[in-house]
């Protein structure tokens, strides 16, 4: 036999070999425990010390919980993830929502945590302790806000740090053919953006679309309607399931606000909302007296709107500048657009537009539901 031959059945075994294991690890993987213990796995998920990174760790259950009130509190290792000293490390883990885990399936399940000092206070990167204040208020709840969040992300080869279907140190054809683009040439990643769809919706996650986006390699999803802080923990189960798949797959995700810089949209997070004023009779009333409270804290809200949000709020790109607050109905250049629909039936919600994909949801909700709701300019 020739070292040509050797080589080629070498090379097939190994194909081989790497495929039965991938196989056998893959079976266990999908194992359905159910048969054989009352046991569960929880996957306890919480925001690390960037304040956008998400951290999890698993441990057992002796039975299925579906009330976090349920479920034990835990701890980490807050020197390792930035949010706490060597000295005094511990940080405490509060479960506080529960969603079904995609990935293992059966009765286990994902916790969306948020992380406290052995004393009880919040950690800086706790942003949902005083979104919870906010969200609890009387005045708020009996407004019943409702939020839709558009999350945007680009899906970058790993290793060269390039959008996915871009050439390694070239560029794509110009915008245009991409948004909501199909074929080979247009979208890049749908099996990810499919696999995540899905998983969210096992999840229980309120999944309400995706599409692909204006940018090539760079997709959308949508969460939403939710009411108060359900949504920002809806968005972080999101995000934690996609970091998930694309770890599955080989691929980098970005929430970097203009990847690319160039004539390239950038990412955002658009913000759309309610309140139960503003979505009944007389309404468009309520919106525009919440659009003027808005521009009156500009700076505070674009200041809490994501890092690096300066590079994608240019006025181009279907973005408005990022010094100047402007509004309009079906205005994609505005910091706030108002639906036609909503003007022609005098009532429904706006969508605040200067949120970057980086943003943290529970400081972008519960800042809005303040600024319109209990806000009052005159004192």
């Amino acid at each position: 036999m020739s070292s040509f031959h050797r080589d080629l059945h070498l090379e097939k075994f190994i194909r081989t070999f790497h495929l039965l294991v991938a196989m056998a690890l893959d079976e266990l993987l999908r194992m359905d425990l159910s048969d054989h213990t009352t046991q569960v796995i929880a996957e306890y998920i919480w925001i690390g010390g960037s304040g956008i990174d998400v951290r999890s760790k698993a441990r057992t259950l002796a039975a299925p919980v579906i009330d976090p009130k349920q479920l034990p509190k835990w701890n980490y290792d807050g020197s390792s993830t930035g949010q706490a000293p060597g000295e005094d490390s511990e940080v405490i883990l509060h479960p506080q929502a529960i969603f079904k885990d995609p990935f293992r399936r059966g009765n286990h399940i994902l916790v969306v945590c948020d992380s406290y000092t052995p004393a009880g206070v919040p950690i800086p990167t706790n942003k949902r302790a005083q979104a919870a204040k906010v969200f609890s208020d009387p005045v708020v709840v009996e407004e019943e806000p409702w939020f839709g969040l558009e999350q945007e992300y680009t899906l970058l080869q790993k290793d060269v740090n390039w959008p996915l279907g871009w050439p390694i140190g070239g560029y794509p054809g110009p915008q245009g053919p991409y948004y909501c683009g199909t074929g080979s040439e247009k979208a890049y990643g749908r099996d990810i953006v499919n696999a995540h769809y899905k998983a969210c919706l096992y999840a229980g996650i309120n999944i309400s679309g995706i599409n692909g986006e204006v940018m090539p390699g760079q997709w959308e999803f949508q969460v939403g309607p939710a009411v108060g802080i359900a949504a920002a923990d809806q968005l972080w189960c999101a995000r934690y399931i996609l970091e998930r798949i694309t770890e599955i797959a080989g691929v980098k995700l970005s929430l970097d606000p203009k990847p690319i810089e160039g004539d390239w949209n950038g990412a955002g997070c658009h913000t759309n909302f309610s309140t139960k004023s503003m979505r009944t009779k007389n309404g468009y009333n309520v919106i525009k007296k919440a659009i003027e409270k808005l521009r009156l804290k500009h700076k505070d809200h674009i200041a809490a709107y994501g890092e690096g949000n300066e590079r994608r709020l240019t006025g181009r790109h279907e973005t408005a500048d990022i010094n100047t607050f402007s509004w309009g109905v079906a205005n994609r250049g505005a910091s706030i657009r108002v639906g036609r629909d909503t003007e022609k039936e005098g009532k429904g919600y706006f969508e605040d537009r200067r949120p970057a994909s980086n943003m943290d949801p529970y400081v972008v909700t519960a800042m809005i539901a303040a600024t319109s709701i209990l806000w009052d300019p005159e004192k």
